[in-house]
């Protein structure tokens, strides 16, 4: 019997949030077109998957077989995605890139001049406002796996990205009004010649709520448009690989290309004191972003929401200590259901793996489990073993990179601190210490063209690896050059003291002399960032994708909680009786440079330990392909 829905009259968003609000776990993220669903039942005889003597689950003729057909009439039976061939490709991938750029510029427009706008106007100290914005930064890139759960697990990508463009936008548009109404008072307040009046309560609560909107809207929305970029290139054509990881460096590239115009023209008004404007440009922007976002949404190429990944892995850790005294079955006894996809609906098979041997219990069948092969709190399938034993690898080489993003919020923080005590002017021009920054991003423009059509090029002939270095030696190159980066920056701020004139706020060194750390930090970027993004999306089964990304993100999320608590605990041991500690409100009678020396003896250290983590990896090994091919890759990608 055959049944079929025409659904060419819904519109594209409307028929997008109701296919998604009706069931908690939608099997698809697509914007219906012109295109029938045939659904053709079969009899079924039993509900249960049989199992043969290798404890292989088969799926046979007693399953629905659901077809979907577009205007080519094709079926991908295969493909965890639905949208048709001709959809997704450069020219999608070209307006998400736009969307990252618009809304980094509106992002940074706030972030980049945080720090000096709670010393202005809200009139704290550096170590509060230091901290305060730490505590921020990281707050933003942990909602990242917020965003991430509710895309790989029930909205898809497209809807994730568009609720939380729309709390961005939410969050801008209230710290916009909160700082016009009840923040700059006088009026043109927050200069560095003029400060503001103490703020009233109510304005100090609206503040937080507002930028922390903003927090919860751009973390929500960042990892998810890097995968949902990534999922416009078909996973079946040969050069799948090539632009992904050229795509994730454009990614990055727009990331900076944003943060230009914030970090050089919203950062000179935000410094003048038209704050007010600066975060009107910003909400003008975000605006802009989404509207573009949504004018190619029947152009993209969708992928489907996987399910709950972490009751799954839950899941297997539940069923492996339930037969702890089980022994481990051999690969060919253990619980896998036949056919191309696995029991993940739209995911592919992982291979099994020999690592982590007591999981493989959790896909151990015992006499119990065959009378209910239902039950995943009991029995669950290799793909779903596999699933979580990829975090469990994941993990290690994550945690290495969290002491690398504390050198990277240096740069929002005490980078900042640090050329405000400098002399900032340059011939007749006032430079102020947030727009050194620009030197981060032309870093970051630069060596990304370096990388990509000098570097790949030339290591890739000299290793034989077409892609250059692997993902995770670039990010131990990128360890290694932000390990520099604190060298530079305490080495500078040494230079500083020697030249402090006594009863002046400002040493007269030039703010020029940052530039050497600046650089370097962006250079590292290029290494550790857009490896990791690489990396953990590549590297993530295809449930937890924006999992993956999202790794990247709270990596730099925990860099910033570290920082914070080790600026805390150096003040603690440094500040006693008469001594100022290492970090006070003057800076000229600290010892800053002490500090940045610490964070590059910590990265050195941090360094090491990734080399023990990078070589003991083991790469995701998929079904699907040439068994060569994925043997090369594993090859390649431990090379560190």
């Amino acid at each position: 019997m055959t049944k079929s829905f025409n659904l060419a009259d819904f519109p594209g968003t409307f028929a997008l949030v109701a296919s998604t609000c009706s069931s908690p776990s939608p099997e698809f993220d697509t914007i219906p077109e012109e295109f029938v669903i045939s659904v053709t039942k079969f009899r079924k005889s039993s509900m249960e998957p049989e199992i043969t003597d290798s404890h292989t689950a088969h799926s046979t003729g007693n399953v629905d077989a659901i077809e979907v057909t577009g205007e080519n009439d094709g079926h991908r039976e295969q493909s965890p995605t639905n949208g048709r061939e001709s959809k997704g490709g450069w020219n999608t991938v070209f307006i998400l890139l736009a969307n990252q750029a618009l809304a980094t510029l509106a992002f940074f427009g706030v972030g980049v001049n945080l720090v000096l706008f709670l010393t202005r106007v809200l009139r704290q100290d550096i170590v509060d406002a230091a901290n305060n914005v730490s505590k921020w930064t990281g707050t933003v890139y942990i909602f990242s796996l917020i965003g991430a759960f509710l895309s790989d697990s029930y909205w898809g990508r497209y809807l994730t990205c568009s609720i939380f463009q729309i709390i961005f936008i939410l969050g801008l548009g209230m710290l916009s009004l909160t700082s016009w109404r009840f923040l700059i008072k006088p009026a043109g307040c927050g200069s560095e010649e003029t400060k503001c009046r103490e703020a009233s309560s109510v304005g100090v609560g609206v503040f937080y709520l507002s930028i922390y909107l903003v927090a919860f809207g751009y973390g929500g929305h960042q990892p998810t448009l890097a995968t949902f970029g990534a999922d416009q290139f078909d996973e079946k054509k040969k050069n799948h690989k090539e632009n992904r990881d050229a795509y994730f460096g454009y990614f990055y590239f727009a990331l900076n290309v944003g943060s230009l115009f914030s970090n050089t023209v919203l950062v000179y008004f935000e410094d003048t004191g038209m704050w007010t404007l600066g975060f009107l440009v910003s909400l003008g922007s975000a605006i802009i972003a989404f509207l573009l976002y949504l004018a190619g949404f029947r152009k993209y190429r969708y992928v489907k929401a996987y399910g709950n990944p972490v009751i799954r892995v839950v899941q297997v850790f539940v069923a492996a200590f339930k037969k702890f005294k089980v022994k481990a079955g051999n690969e060919d006894q253990l619980y896998e259901v036949d056919g191309p996809e696995s029991a993940i609906k739209g995911s592919r098979k992982i291979m099994h793996s020999n690592d982590f041997r007591f999981m493989d219990k959790a896909a151990t069948i015992t006499e119990r489990d065959r009378d209910d092969l239902k039950n995943h709190w009991r029995l669950c399938t290799v793909t779903q073993v596999e699933e979580a034993k990829c975090v469990m690898r994941m993990l290690p080489v994550w945690l290495c990179t969290i002491i690398y993003s504390v050198v990277f919020t240096q740069m929002a923080s005490l980078f900042v601190e640090q050329g405000d005590v400098m002399n900032n002017k340059v011939g007749k021009f006032h430079l102020p210490a947030a727009t050194m920054s620009v030197f981060d991003i032309c870093s970051v423009l630069v060596c990304t063209g370096i990388y990509r059509y000098i570097l790949v090029p030339l290591v890739g002939k000299l290793s034989g690896y077409p892609g250059g270095l692997t993902e995770l030696q670039r990010m131990g190159v990128g360890l290694i050059i932000g390990m520099l980066s604190m060298v530079a920056a305490g080495v500078t701020e040494f230079a500083r003291l020697k030249q402090v004139i006594p009863g002046e706020k400002a040493s007269s060194l030039s703010i020029l002399w940052q530039i050497p750390q600046y650089v370097l930090v962006g250079a590292s970027e290029v290494f550790m960032y857009v490896g990791q993004l690489e990396f953990f999306n590549g590297q993530a089964p295809d449930g937890i994708k924006s999992f993956g990304s999202s790794l990247c993100m709270a990596s730099i999320s925990l860099g910033n909680y570290v920082s914070s608590m080790l600026v805390y605990m150096v003040m603690e041991v440094t500040e006693r009786g008469e001594k100022p500690g290492w970090i006070p409100n003057n800076l000229n009678v600290g010892h800053m440079d002490r500090f940045f020396f610490l964070v590059a003896i910590l990265t050195a250290l941090d360094f090491v330990l990734y080399l023990f983590c990078a070589r003991w990896y083991k790469s995701i090994k998929i079904e699907e392909g040439d068994d060569k091919n994925q043997e090369d890759q594993q090859e390649n990608i431990s090379r560190v």
